[in-house]
């Protein structure tokens, strides 16, 4: 297999800052494309698995699985995309695509396990795979998606993740008019969430432990906004909701928003708590509830996504950083200090000496 140098962000050891690093590509396979990377978003996830605090990073360790570039190179059978084209790539860039979840488009749940945009080994070299924070990236045209023409290609950036992660619980759940939906917690996927149940056409009850969100949640589009830690205001809601979306990564108690579910309703988590959540039997029994988790969508439904969130002109609210302000981003996303998702301007490493 050839491969190629090319210029990374990533790092060596989990105590270790990122720092310019050079990685192998390989070149275009048949049915590979070659992705200029223009802008790629920050992740949460890419501060657990640069510092291996899930305890499985394979290092050298590149980050980034909210990509958006314009393609530069093609093999000889691709079909779907041309030179030119402006695409994205998400959280997974291959799978096993003949287990029953591949064959029903649900490669995020592929059977042996699909091969993540970073830290997934790699098909083709004897390494692990690199992420975003690099010049260019080789993907089978099978997982990469199309970009809406009318949208913002930095703000595009974090719908890869953070857009796929709530609208795939939202469109499974089958949000829309007639639905009152609450949305957990005011950050980089809730703010997304509160968009995408909106313009779905629900009626969206925005929570937050914070009164100073309370303008914002109006903003990005909820209707109602509760303060979380009154409990008078929690009450009024009790068994009012046919579904939560919960994308809370703290600890919290998850009772408190099962009882605000009406009989048959439903609260799906995103977030993920470092610790369990003690669910009480009742919080479930009295009512027909349902408490369940959800991670990204497969290719299509995020390619679904995609072309909903440019029907509705619905991208993430960025701040822009350069390559080289990386580490200090992550400093900052570990005090909530973002509204509500960093992009990286990917010039900046290719201008990097």
């Amino acid at each position: 297999m050839r491969t190629t140098s090319v210029k990374a962000y990533g790092t060596p050891a989990a105590e270790a800052p990122l720092n310019m690093l050079d990685i192998r590509r390989r070149t275009t396979t048949p049915h590979d494309v070659e992705i200029d990377i223009l802008y790629c978003g920050v992740c949460h996830s890419d501060l657990h698995t640069a510092r291996n605090e899930w305890h499985f990073t394979v290092y050298p360790c590149v980050p980034g699985h909210e990509i958006v570039g314009r393609i530069v190179r093609v093999g000889d059978h691709v079909t779907k995309f041309k030179v030119g084209d402006v695409v994205g790539v998400g959280c997974l860039v291959d799978s096993c695509r003949e287990c029953q979840y591949c064959r029903e488009g649900l490669e995020q749940f592929c059977e042996p396990g699909p091969t993540q945009t970073y830290n997934s080994p790699d098909k083709y070299l004897d390494t692990p795979t690199f992420g975003g924070y690099s010049e260019s990236v080789v993907v089978d045209e099978n997982y990469v998606l199309r970009i809406p023409e009318n949208l913002d290609l930095a703000a595009t950036a974090p719908l890869l993740c953070a857009g796929i992660t709530t609208y795939s619980p939202l469109r499974h759940w089958n949000i829309g008019p007639g639905k009152k939906v609450g949305i957990v917690g005011i950050g980089g996927l809730g703010h997304m969430g509160i968009k995408i149940a909106k313009a779905m056409g629900a009626h969206v009850v925005a929570f937050t432990t914070s009164a100073s969100k309370f303008a914002e949640a109006q903003r990005l589009g909820a209707d109602e906004v509760v303060l979380s830690k009154d409990e008078e205001q929690m009450a009024a809601y009790r068994g009012k909701l046919h579904f939560i979306l919960d994308a809370v990564s703290a600890e919290h108690d998850i009772n408190a928003y099962l009882n605000l579910l009406r009989v048959d309703g439903s609260l799906a988590l995103v977030g993920a708590p470092e610790h369990p959540l003690p669910v009480a039997a009742f919080s479930v029994i009295m009512g027909r509830k349902s408490f369940s988790g959800s991670m990204i969508g497969g290719i299509a439904e995020t390619q679904e996504m995609l072309d909903f969130c440019g029907a509705h002109n619905i991208t993430a609210d960025i701040e822009m950083i350069n390559i080289q302000q990386i580490n200090e981003a992550y400093e900052r996303l570990l005090k909530g200090d973002v509204k509500y998702r960093f992009v990286i301007d990917m010039n900046s490493l290719k201008n990097a000496s």
